[in-house]
Formats: C-alpha cells, structure tokens, sequence
C-alpha cells in the first residue's frame, strides 16, 4: 500500500495508527486521517505523526487503502458519501459487527474488503487481530495488511462462522481479565498491600503468566499442576475458586454473549 486512510480517529484508531508509526511498519507521512472533530483530529495528528484532512471525499481522494474506524452505526452515511470514491480502494474495516457478509450488500461494486476485529491491549502494541478469513484483497495487499497489523499485536485468520467466538474471548475478554485482577487486588489490599502495588503486582503476574504459556505451549492446567505442591496454599486456593464455580462463571460469560 502507499497511502493508508482512517476514517475516524477514536481510540481504536489511534492505537493503531501510533502503533504502525512507532513499528516503522509505515511511513508517518503516508497516514491521514479523517474526523468530524477537526480540532481533536489535529492534535491526535501532532501527537501521532500523521496527516490530518478535512472531509472523506478528500481521505479517499489521497488513499489507495481505507481503514473503517468510526462507529458502527456512521458507516451506512460514510459509505454513500463516499458512493463511488471507494471503487478500486482496499477497505480495512475494524468496526465491530460489520462483517464481510454484510459489507458484500452495501458496497459498491470494485472494492476489495478485509474485516479486522482488534482488541484494546493493542494499544501498548499487545493486541489480538483477528482476520476473517473471506476477503478480497488482493494476495499482495492481504501480505502487507497482516504485516501491517503485526506491529501491534498476534494476528490469526479465523473462519467467517468462528469471528463470533473469536471476537467475544479477544475482545471482551479484556475487561474480564480487568475484573478479576481487579478482585484479587482487593484481596491484596484486605490483607495489607498498598492499591497501587496490588495492581502492579498482580497485573505483572497476570502478564507474566500469559507469557510463560504463549512461550513454552504448555497446557494451562500443566502450569496450574506446577505451582501447586501437595497440601500447598495453591491447592487450597484453587480448591476454593472450583467450590465457588470459577470456571463455570467463565464460561457463563462467554454463554451470556454468544446467546444474547
């Protein structure tokens, strides 16, 4: 790709347009933005790196490739301002549940299509992306698009029917996470630890136990067997999170999303 476009600069947005810059996965002078608040856009651009312009029309007139980052709901009107601007474009589009099946009824004819759902810790460059894997890009541009995106986190194609799931573990598994370090920092703190070393620490062990799986693809229950000597305080403690239904709870919550 030689010009990279978003279409609206939100958090999403800025992650990932400061991730590719900071990566060098692009050059800072090929990415502009637009946004209806031109006064945020241009100071997300002077803190960013990249090229504020004043309408779509103008985005799509400078970029070959489109990255979809505004709400959901403002992509029907985006996609008939622009009208046929977009043919001949490649279109990211990161915005949650418009998927390929359904750019396919509302786009115009000669645009190449990539749905994308990321998730937050892609902000500190720790992202997942997940890849439909039906698209239309091109075989060139599906390479640099992965590349691209691999700057700020793991990217992993996944089947139409399985971006659901996908999506519900990487993207809302996140504010998971944040509950249960949250709760085992109030335990921490019940016992004596200052709040903010709890956070510290048990994000800290939070990471580091995720690295240490990624790292060695050892089974999570394996790792969990390691650290539990017999009649240990681990044992207990797991004792107590299966008497109180952890991992039922867990998979409640994805039950609650993927049957809402």
């Amino acid at each position: 790709m030689e010009k990279l476009g978003f279409i609206g600069m939100g958090n999403m947005a800025q992650a990932l347009a400061a991730g590719f810059i900071n990566a060098c996965a692009i050059a800072q002078e090929n990415v502009y933005a637009f946004a209806p608040n031109q006064e945020k856009l241009a100071k997300n651009a002077a803190a960013i790196g990249f090229t504020a312009v004043k309408t779509v029309q103008e985005l799509a007139d400078t970029c070959d490739t489109l990255v979809m980052a505004c709400k959901p709901y403002q992509i029907e009107s985006v996609l008939a301002e622009l009208g046929d601007k977009l043919k001949g474009k490649a279109l990211i589009s990161i915005a949650a549940g418009w998927d390929f099946a359904r750019y396919e009824k509302a786009l115009p004819a000669g645009v190449r299509l990539q749905f994308i759902m990321p998730n937050t810790p892609a902000m500190v460059g720790e992202g997942v992306l997940l890849f439909e894997e039906k698209n239309t890009l091109t075989p060139e541009e599906h390479a640099e698009v992965k590349k691209l995106f691999a700057a700020v986190g793991l990217v992993q194609e996944l089947p139409s029917n399985l971006m659901g799931i996908g999506g519900t573990v990487t993207g809302c598994g996140p504010a998971f996470v944040d509950l249960f370090i949250e709760a085992y920092s109030d335990a921490a703190v019940k016992y004596g630890l200052k709040r903010e070393d709890a956070y510290k620490l048990i994000s800290q062990m939070v990471l580091g136990s995720a690295k240490l799986q990624l790292a060695t693809g050892t089974h999570p229950g394996v790792l969990k067997d390691n650290v539990c000597s017999p009649a240990g305080t681990t044992i207990r403690g797991v004792t107590a999170l299966e008497e109180h239904g952890f991992r039922n709870a867990c998979i409640k919550s994805v039950d609650a999303i993927m049957n809402r």
